[in-house]
Order: C-alpha cells, then sequence, then structure tokens
C-alpha cells in the first residue's frame, strides 16, 4: 500500500515539474538550470527534436552516474521519474503546444515557471527520488557533503544558467540567474515543511496519564526523567517526546485536561532521525 502510495505522490510531483516546463520554461526560454534547461538550450540548435526527447538523452548520461555513486533505489525511482517527466512533457506539447508565452509579464511567469518545478521536484526528492539530471548531481553531493539539496541545485545549474544568457540574451539570463536562486530556496523550504515535527518537552506533576496517552491514542515514544524546580523545589517529571504538527496539538489539548500546570515547551525540527523517523 505504501508503494502504491508513494507511487501516486511521486507522479503527482512529476506532473508539477512537467506543468512549469511545458507551459512557462519553455515559451520563455528560462534555464533555471537541470535537464531541462540544457533541453532548452539544446533546442535551439536541433530544431528537429522538441524538448521531452533531447531531456530523456541526456538524462540517461546522469542515470548512469547515480547507480554508481547513490544506489539502486534512488536509481530505480530516478529512472522512472526521468522517463515520466519526459513523457509528460511530451504529450502537454503534443495537446497543448505554445508558440509564445501565457501573458506578457515574464517576471509573473518566472514566478510559476520556478514554483512549479519547486515543490514537484520536492516531493520527489522527499521520497528519495529524483527528477533525473543535474538533480542527480545535487543527490549525490548532498549525500557525501553537508550540503543542503537546493544549495547544491545553485551550485550545479549555475554554469546552464550562464550559458542560456549567450544563447538568449542578457534579459533571458538575468531573469533565469534569479530563478535559480529562488528555485534552489524553495526547494529546501519544501522539504523541510514536509518533514516539520514538533519536539514537546513537557514538565508535570502527574506524568502517567500523558506516558499512556502519547504511547496508546498518538502511537509515540517518549522519555521521562524526574527534576527539580529550581524556584519551588518540587520534584517533577520531564517528559520528551517527538511528532507530526497534529499530534501535537491533539496532545497540547489533553495535557490541558489532565494538568493545567503543566509547563510545556515546542520547538519545530525538520531533522528526526530515529525509530519512527529517518532513518541514518
Amino acid at each position: 500500500m505504501k508503494r502504491v502510495r508513494d507511487f501516486l505522490i511521486i507522479n503527482f510531483g512529476l506532473f508539477l515539474v512537467a506543468v512549469g516546463i511545458h507551459f512557462f520554461k519553455v515559451p520563455n526560454h528560462f534555464a533555471t538550470g537541470g535537464v531541462s534547461a540544457m533541453a532548452i538550450i539544446a533546442d535551439r540548435f536541433v530544431p528537429g527534436l522538441s524538448v521531452g526527447p533531447l531531456m530523456l538523452i541526456i538524462n540517461i548520461l546522469f542515470i548512469l552516474l547515480g547507480l554508481v555513486l547513490i544506489g539502486r533505489d534512488f536509481t530505480g525511482k530516478t529512472i522512472y521519474s526521468s522517463i515520466a517527466l519526459s513523457g509528460m512533457v511530451w504529450v502537454l506539447d503534443i495537446l497543448y503546444p505554445l508558440t509564445e508565452p501565457l501573458t506578457s509579464d515574464m517576471l509573473l511567469e518566472l514566478f510559476f515557471s520556478i514554483g512549479f518545478p519547486a515543490i514537484g521536484s520536492a516531493i520527489v526528492f522527499n521520497l528519495n527520488g529524483s527528477t533525473g539530471g543535474t538533480d542527480i548531481i545535487a543527490k549525490i553531493l548532498n549525500k557525501y557533503t553537508d550540503i543542503d539539496i537546493g544549495k547544491a541545485l545553485l551550485g550545479s545549474d549555475f554554469l546552464i544558467t550562464i550559458v542560456a544568457g549567450f544563447v538568449y540574451g542578457i534579459q533571458i539570463g538575468m531573469y533565469s540567474i534569479l530563478g535559480l536562486i529562488l528555485k534552489g530556496f524553495l526547494i529546501d523550504t519544501v522539504i523541510e515543511g514536509f518533514n516539520l515535527k514538533k519536539q514537546l518537552v513537557i514538565v508535570s506533576s502527574n506524568p502517567e496519564p500523558i506516558k499512556e496517552y502519547i504511547i496508546k491514542n498518538i502511537h509515540r515514544g517518549a522519555t521521562i526523567h524526574t527534576a527539580r524546580g529550581a524556584f519551588t523545589n518540587e520534584e517533577k517529571h520531564i517528559i520528551t517526546s517527538v511528532m507530526d504538527r497534529r499530534q501535537a496539538v491533539e496532545l497540547r489539548n489533553f495535557i490541558r485536561k489532565v494538568d493545567k500546570d503543566a509547563f510545556i515547551t515546542i520547538t519545530s525540527s525538520s531533522e528526526i532521525i530515529g525509530k519512527g523517523f529517518r532513518t541514518l
């Protein structure tokens, strides 16, 4: 069931990327990095092929690199994603061919050309896949260094964007550089949002019902230790647990019923590693 869910989510992410490429990037010649940017540039010199097939050819080379340096699971999803994305762009080009941008507002077009692919790429990245191309380079840098995926994409795509400026003119090049920077930060922001969890530190004199609720109702673990208040000198129990945002609200409402004097601090984190969350 999880595989089916992941498959559907990945396809939704790929469709968002395809929409951004076909309706906004290609008509405006925005080359904000990635294989789509390479294909947009190559399309200028190989007019007989559309962007979709060109993306597929370039992706094959990067996929071989990913297989060697990252592994089968990532590469398998990337092979499917790159083929499916190229196919989606190709189909959109057949069904809704565009010869000019949808609007005359280039800045508005730029935002949509970044927003759809950035959100879609983040969805695919979050399921340990990629849309291929320079996304694979970014994933390699992320795996072997401490560089965030968005920052790695920014570095790997910068050269492509510079080339686009020479091919399509300085204005397109400047818009592409702006879009590239925004895309990198947006991808990191979306990925963090997907993985955002809440850490609750609860100081209570009545820990048992809180512990039972966390384990039996929310189905999360917790750590409990004793402490002594500096001002009151009373012995208290500190319960620490990590959960998603909805569960944190649910637990907070329960604590309000069983211990109105409880002291709660709630912090956000997108890097939770361990059982029930991400594995090393």
